[in-house]
């Protein structure tokens, strides 16, 4: 039952194959067995699990229906989980237990899922490895020595060793779509505000926003559909009717245009990449796309503008953990100052503090004419990039990645080059764009992933795409030896 994907589970359970505690009960027994390998979890939540099957089989003796009820799934462990430990893959908040539900999760919990556990990330959603964690470094599937991307890189490592179907995650400035490409995953970013952001601990507010991480574009657009929808409760979320994912997928990609900007196809791509991104265009021309070259100008000023705007964002959303009112503390404080020094150095971990340094100053009297305004000046020039292109093609196509799954610890003492590794990603988020990233195939038995973005609200069009892909390609069907 593990190979099944969510559309295959949602028939599965109509036609009473099995029961939503049948599937539950060998999925936690696969994790118990194969988590070790991987350390994709943080917390395993069997009790809830069972229960919450229990209760989705109930709903469907009684007549009811629906393609998440009775779905395993897992939650990246920044969406609030009320009764169970919420870390943020952090020390500062290893003894942290949510006393309420994310939207996301009390949206999911609705439509009829079943949550299986908390997966590992990078601590507070900082890094592009998985690395960062407090719980230890999570591990690619596909070879143990190679990092899965993050910071959702958990979410991801658990959905491609098939040790549930789909997962939530989170993508600030591409972690969804990077560990999605180096775990041959589908992995899609809402448009910013189309997923509440109420309950999920928050890195960078106007760039984080929740998605989901499958196997394809058909779950994706499953548990989308769960998520995705207007919260009054988030200042950010934003009034829009959500169509039906599911009802476009098949459409025909005749006459699609798609845009491949000349930025993307630099000197720091990996050669091999770029083949197998022009392999995947030639498969979507088969299909009736238009190929088209684009220009996006100021996406070389992407990365520092970037690596201002979220540090400083982070800077001050995370003054909050300061060892007074929850989290972690430090012991026999001498006074307040010593409370608030010792916590946080002892609390967070060395990519936080080395970001909320980093964002201090950007902010700092004297700098934030210098730096963050200015970032903020070239975040406008970046999508107003986009909104140009927009007027010539219908998506954007490139690679989502410039190079393939890195060893763990390579980059360790070069944080810089971990940063570089989000290039053609963060270009979304500052932008507020939808973006995608399928399989796309493998070099040197790694995968690698295509990235597709579309304008505002057509995270439909860019499941459409994906999905005629891969009717017609095999990648995403494969699994690690082993899983």
């Amino acid at each position: 039952m593990h190979q099944l994907t969510l559309a295959e589970i949602a028939r599965g359970l109509a036609d009473k194959k099995f029961s939503s505690e049948e599937l539950t009960r060998a999925l936690l027994a696969r994790i118990h067995q194969l988590n070790p390998q991987i350390n994709s979890f943080i917390s395993v939540t069997d009790e809830l699990a069972i229960s919450q099957a229990r209760a989705a089989d109930a709903r469907r003796a009684a007549g009811e229906s629906g393609a998440l009820l009775g779905a395993p799934i897992g939650h990246k462990d920044l969406f609030c989980t009320q009764g169970i430990r919420t870390s943020c893959g952090s020390k500062m908040l290893d003894n942290f237990k949510a006393p309420y539900d994310a939207t996301v999760v009390s949206k999911l919990a609705e439509a009829g899922t079943v949550t299986l556990g908390k997966t590992n990330m990078d601590e507070f959603a900082m890094g592009s490895a998985n690395e960062s964690s407090y719980y230890g470094p999570v591990k690619n599937p596909w070879n143990f020595e190679h990092v899965p991307g993050g910071s959702s890189g958990g979410s991801a490592a658990a959905v491609a060793a098939r040790l549930l179907p789909a997962a939530t995650a989170t993508d600030t400035g591409g972690s969804i779509r990077q560990p999605a490409a180096l775990t041959s995953l589908t992995g899609l970013k809402p448009t910013y505000g189309r997923v509440s952001r109420w309950g999920m601990i928050a890195y960078a507010s106007s760039l984080d926003q929740g998605g989901p991480l499958a196997r394809t574009a058909e779950d994706c657009a499953l548990l989308l559909q769960g998520m995705a929808g207007f919260d009054a409760k988030d200042s950010t979320s934003i009034d829009e009717p959500v169509p039906d994912y599911s009802a476009s997928l098949n459409a025909s990609l005749e006459g699609l245009r798609i845009g491949l900007p000349k930025e993307y196809f630099g000197a720091g791509l990996d050669p091999r990449i770029a083949d197998l991104v022009q392999a995947s265009v030639k498969e979507l021309e088969k299909l009736g796309a238009v190929v088209k070259e684009i220009s996006l100008p100021n996406m070389q000023h992407a990365i520092p503008a970037y690596y201002v705007i979220a540090p400083a964002e982070a800077s001050s959303n995370l003054s909050r953990f300061d060892g007074v009112r929850f989290g972690y503390r430090c012991e026999n404080p001498v006074d307040l100052t010593d409370l608030y020094k010792r916590s946080r150095g002892e609390g967070f971990g060395a990519e936080v503090q080395r970001r909320i340094m980093v964002g201090a100053y950007a902010l700092s009297a004297g700098y934030y004419d210098a730096y963050y305004l200015q970032a903020q000046k070239i975040r406008r020039l970046i999508k107003n990039d986009f909104m140009a292109a927009f007027n010539d093609v219908d998506v954007i196509l490139g690679p989502t990645t410039p190079n393939l799954a890195w060893k763990i610890g390579a980059k360790n003492n070069d944080p810089v080059a971990e940063y570089l590794e989000d290039v053609y990603t963060i270009t979304a988020n500052l932008a507020g764009l939808p973006g995608l990233s399928m399989p796309a195939g493998f070099v040197d038995g790694l995968p690698v992933g295509v990235q597709l973005l579309a304008p505002y609200f057509h995270e439909g069009r860019l499941l459409n795409v994906a999905h005629r892909y891969q009717q017609v390609t095999d990648w995403h069907t494969r699994a690690p030896n082993g899983f």
